[in-house]
């Protein structure tokens, strides 16, 4: 801001000083007007009255361009002045100026001021010299008045203001560590919410199994079989949690590998060969190049793996779809469709929340933790990518997801 200050101010200056020079010109061509146009001689006039600058050239040019008097040069010896500058603008405007510009009759370089008059154009000039030089030069005094008061200017504001930043820091720090103790507050009734179901159920069956009443050994495994499911989705509910806090806390300490992703499509595929055939569903793979990227291996899988996992339990549809839209040196673009019954619009948006359920007590059936897409959403962040989803026109989930190499 000070150079900026600085450099107009220069500018200013530089203008205001070449418009100082104008006005004296400007001054006294009209002079020289008024007596042309009161049918005074004007030779008489330009040798006998006092001229504002030593050297001073006065040209008379006519409203075609033809110069019809020149103090300095033969007339003979120039040609139609209607395309200089400053003719065109006394022609326009009244008058114009026009700094620096080499002479094409004597090769010196000079200051033009033309006058518009009724009958004839006036023009002065003073030749680039010495004097003319200083004149015009900067006040370098007063830049240096300017340059400082800038320099004070921005001392005070920096000063005045690192208070405020620091507090403005200090509150966004508050606020930020606020709101970390929020989400993990969050998170913590989200899981002991979670974790009362299949606690209370296990609960159950073992006091059943404990208290000595006579079962039957269809009963008996009946409920060994309820304790095993229940203690399955504890183990995965912990082991999403425990996965998801790694991506948040610990990233540094996540190893990266060279993966091809064709690879893990392919894994998946043959994993849903062996799906029986009433809950079958056909994975169609559009992969017209091999992907390799930098990146851990267990997140990669696990983004392909819940987004199935997600399909395969809530869809209700027999395909997948997953292909791959873009694909250079620096990321990868890929789509993942299945072609169900999709969800709601108003509910896309709350997909990716933790433990969020479009139908809970559905979710809950099939063995969801309701983290599947969060940890989608955390692992493509973690890889520096970003994903979004969509409702399908034809029905079913679009999921499109980057990945940086």
């Amino acid at each position: 801001m000070v150079v900026c200050f600085i450099g107009y101010q220069y500018i200013r200056e530089k203008e205001y000083k070449s418009e100082f020079l104008n006005a004296q010109l400007q001054q006294y061509n009209r002079h020289l007007l008024v007596a042309i146009e009161e049918g005074e001689d004007y030779n008489e006039y330009i040798n006998s009255h006092e001229k504002p600058f030593n050297d001073l050239r006065i040209t008379l040019i006519t409203k075609s361009g033809a110069v019809i008097y020149d103090n300095t040069i033969s007339t003979d010896s120039l040609d139609n002045h209607i395309n200089r500058p400053e003719i065109s603008d006394a022609l326009h405007k009244g008058s114009g100026y026009h700094i620096g510009r080499q002479s094409t009759s004597d090769g010196r370089e000079y200051f033009y001021s033309a006058t518009y008059g009724e009958r004839v154009i006036v023009r002065t000039a003073i030749p680039y010299s010495n004097t003319l030089q200083d004149l015009l030069a900067t006040d370098w005094s007063f830049l240096v008045v300017m340059i400082s008061i800038a320099l004070l200017m921005s001392v005070i504001a920096y000063f005045s203001t690192r208070k405020l930043g620091k507090d403005i820091e200090r509150v966004n720090r508050y606020e930020a560590e606020q709101e970390s103790i929020r989400i993990k507050r969050q998170l913590t009734n989200n899981i002991n919410h979670e974790l009362k179901t299949p606690v209370a159920s296990i609960q159950v069956c073992l006091e059943t199994l404990l208290s000595g009443i006579s079962l039957s050994d269809e009963k008996r495994q009946e409920l060994i079989g309820r304790c095993y499911s229940n203690n399955v989705r504890l183990r995965r509910l912990l082991d999403d949690v425990s996965l998801i806090t790694r991506m948040e806390d610990g990233s540094a300490f996540i190893n990266k590998e060279t993966i091809i992703i064709n690879d893990i499509i392919n894994e998946i595929g043959k994993e849903l060969d062996i799906i029986p055939d009433e809950d079958a569903i056909t994975l169609h793979s559009n992969f017209n190049s091999e992907v390799r990227i930098n990146g851990n291996l267990s997140l990669i899988g696990s983004i392909f793996r819940n987004l199935t996992e997600n399909a395969i339990a809530y869809s209700e549809g027999k395909n997948i779809y997953i292909s791959l839209i873009e694909n250079n040196d620096r990321m990868c673009l890929i789509r993942f469709e299945d072609d169900g019954k999709g969800v709601n619009d108003e509910e896309l948006p709350h997909l990716f929340e933790r433990f969020y359920r479009v139908d809970k007590g559905r979710s809950r059936k099939k063995g969801g933790t309701g983290l599947g897409l969060a940890i989608v959403k955390h692992a493509v962040q973690f890889h520096g990518g970003r994903i979004s989803v969509c409702n399908r026109p034809n029905g079913g989930l679009r999921f499109d997801f980057s990945l940086c190499k």
